[in-house]
């Protein structure tokens, strides 16, 4: 889904390598998660019941959307 490529690719380019190892397995889990869900997650409609989802999607979300 180009959505998710606009979201994760930058993510990974700018901030993947500064994960502790803990969230880089948790981000390599999300990956392998259904497109659907994962949009859902990121457009809040609907949160991940999983907490290394959840965890994630706020990492992510956090560091792409402007302070």
């Amino acid at each position: 889904m180009l959505e998710l490529d606009v979201l994760l690719i930058p993510f990974v380019e700018e901030a993947f390598n500064d994960l502790e190892e803990d969230d880089k397995h948790r981000f390599v889990k999300l990956l392998a998660q259904e497109d659907t869900d994962l949009f859902a997650w990121f457009m809040g409609h609907a949160q991940a019941e999983d907490a290394d989802l959840a965890r994630m999607v706020r990492i992510i979300l956090e560091r792409v959307q402007p302070k």
